[in-house]
Order: structure tokens, then sequence, then C-alpha cells
């Protein structure tokens, strides 16, 4: 499984994220995907305009681009966009 996060969602890979108990923590389930071996690639212009450095991300995701996104895609038998 592949997972790219553009434009507000690149916010969803900062780490070290304080949620009210009973909402989602999106990185307890970007990191649930990492663990079972999926790649999360994070929009890198995404990132650098929210002032996001690859140091903040969480375990697991990484800097990527549109490139990338461009080849996960071509390679894909099924791609969501949501």
């Amino acid at each position: 499984m592949r997972v790219f996060l553009i434009g507000e969602g690149a916010a969803c890979a900062h780490g070290h994220q304080r949620v009210p108990q009973g909402y989602y923590n999106i990185e307890i389930m970007l990191k649930g995907v990492a663990a079972h071996g999926g790649e999360i690639g994070v929009c890198a212009s995404c990132m650098d305009a929210r002032g996001i450095s690859d140091a903040e991300l969480v375990e697991g995701t990484r800097r990527s681009s549109m490139d990338e996104l461009t080849s996960w895609a071509q390679e894909a038998d099924k791609v969501l966009v949501f």
C-alpha cells in the first residue's frame, strides 16, 4: 500500500500530534500503515509551504515529490483520492 499526502494532507504527517481524547490521531494511523509495510510520501512543496521540516515528520513517512506520485499512480491497479 502506498499513501501520498498532498495539500493540507501534508500536515497530517507532522509528528507529536496532540488531539483531544476520542478524536482520531492521524499520527497513530500513519505509523500503523508504515508498520505493515506501507510507503508514505509527503509532498515536498506542501511541506515547505507549511513550514514542516523532514525532522518533524512522523516516523515511517518521508519527503516525496510529484514525480514519485505520478510513478505510483501509473504503477497502481487502483487509485483512491479523497
